[in-house]
């Protein structure tokens, strides 16, 4: 059981454990399994193969069938694997070797070492210093303390005024909000200088012109509907058109009409 001790508080370098050693199989990896079907595809022999759990399957008078087909390596090319032999301490009980012995190492101490056997602790250790005098000395030695007085907050001269920084802030708004003010302002003298009135003259010619030229629409327009029966695309085509041209023209007529007419330049 591990005991209190402030040295406990440092952390200890972490140590990574050893790897362990690869994993490899004492057998063959082409050994077929005890008691397989897996071998007996064109051959003779029924049912299951390598009972006894043999390193190499014995094929005894029984010989594969498909001898004279195109596949796989020629006759006489299979030979036998010279590594495949039964090797000490392999059975199936596994190895009677031990595993390597391997030393042991305790993490470094932090402690003290333990006193040796021929050192003695020194005891009995007086002094003769007179700690009620010391103490006396000491205090009529040193420096009175200082009373530390409440700030009077309310006496102060900027008492109940606004602090500057506020009035620093209201100002700094005020002025941005001027600007932006100053800047509508300019926006609507440029905008309100890009449109100007137009004269009865004017206003005049261009009812004419837009009479004009709804009565040459209207005109189509009617010869389109006296038709009896407009049957094709072109025609119907044609008709809406000259319905919405009319329906413009209308609303221009009319905007025409008002006292005032003002012509922006930036549309």
């Amino acid at each position: 059981m591990q005991q209190e001790s402030i040295y406990n508080l440092i952390p200890k370098e972490y140590v990574p454990p050893p790897k362990e050693p690869m994993y490899r199989s004492a057998y063959p990896s082409n050994l077929v399994p005890t008691a397989s079907t897996f071998n007996n595809h064109t051959t003779s022999r029924p049912k299951i193969n390598n009972i006894n759990g043999d390193y190499e399957l014995v094929k005894g008078p029984h010989s594969h069938k498909g001898q004279s087909n195109s596949l796989g390596r020629p006759r006489g090319s299979y030979k036998p694997d010279t590594t495949m032999f039964r090797l000490k301490n392999t059975g199936t009980m596994g190895s009677n070797q031990l595993p390597e012995i391997q030393s042991h190492k305790y993490p470094p101490s932090i402690k003290p070492q333990v006193p040796k056997k021929d050192e003695k602790p020194i005891h009995g250790l007086k002094s003769n210093k007179n700690f009620i005098i010391t103490n006396a000395v000491e205090n009529i030695l040193s420096a009175p303390k200082q009373i530390v007085e409440d700030v009077a907050w309310t006496s102060k001269k900027d008492y109940g005024k606004v602090p500057d920084y506020l009035t620093k802030i209201k100002q700094s708004i005020a002025s941005e909000y001027e600007i932006i003010r100053n800047m509508h302002i300019s926006e609507a003298e440029e905008m309100d200088k890009q449109k100007y009135l137009l004269s009865q003259e004017e206003v005049q010619q261009l009812k004419e012109g837009l009479k004009k030229k709804w009565e040459s629409v209207n005109k189509e327009y009617q010869s389109i509907t006296h038709i009896r029966m407009i049957d094709t695309v072109g025609l119907k085509r044609k008709k809406e058109q000259c319905e919405k041209e009319l329906a413009q023209l209308e609303k221009d007529i009319e905007k025409l009409n008002k006292n005032y007419v003002f012509v922006d330049t930036q549309k």
